[in-house]
């Protein structure tokens, strides 16, 4: 286990444990975010949680040190079947869009295509219905693949994911 795995273990799973000071410690010392990557890959939920916090924080505060992992997000945190690391991607996908070349945003669309599609859990929805709907502003066949389905999630029980979608299908 590593040093940020333990440090980030343990505690109520809702709250942010060692989260902030680890990810000061990777911003004053980026050679360290391996680490912090791998830990996406602990049997821990709330490691891969924290991690998901951690590299939000990363990414908005020194995109740089995630864009070398691009395709690793793509390719290997998709496939993690946790919606803290989906609804993460959703807002990893929007930060960095602008160092992504066509063929990673055509996988990040088809991951979050994927989400909107098949996810239950609200934050991923919302975060995905976001983040697509923005997309489709500039790509006319997202437009038209997200249309029914913010039309479905308009009807959803959960307030936030049919005002959300409503909203969405009112801009677009």
């Amino acid at each position: 286990m590593s040093n940020f795995e333990q440090r980030l273990t343990g505690g109520h799973p809702n709250s942010l444990g060692n989260t902030v000071e680890v990810v000061e410690e990777v911003l004053s010392n980026p050679t360290r975010f391996e680490e912090l990557f791998n830990c996406y890959f602990s049997n821990d939920e709330v490691v891969r949680l924290r991690t998901s916090n951690a590299m939000k924080r990363i990414c908005k505060a020194k995109k740089s040190i995630l864009i070398p992992y691009i395709d690793r997000f793509l390719n290997e945190i998709s496939s993690i079947d946790q919606a803290s690391t989906q609804w993460t991607l959703a807002s990893l996908f929007l930060l960095l869009e602008k160092d992504m070349s066509e063929d990673q945003i055509a996988s990040a669309k088809e991951i979050m295509k994927r989400n909107l599609a098949f996810h239950n859990d609200w934050i991923v929805l919302n975060t995905t219905i976001d983040a697509l709907g923005k997309w489709s502003k500039k790509d006319s066949a997202l437009k038209q693949w997200i249309l029914p389905h913010l039309t479905r999630l308009s009807k959803d029980s959960r307030k936030s994911v049919s005002k959300r979608a409503a909203k969405e299908l009112s801009r677009i």
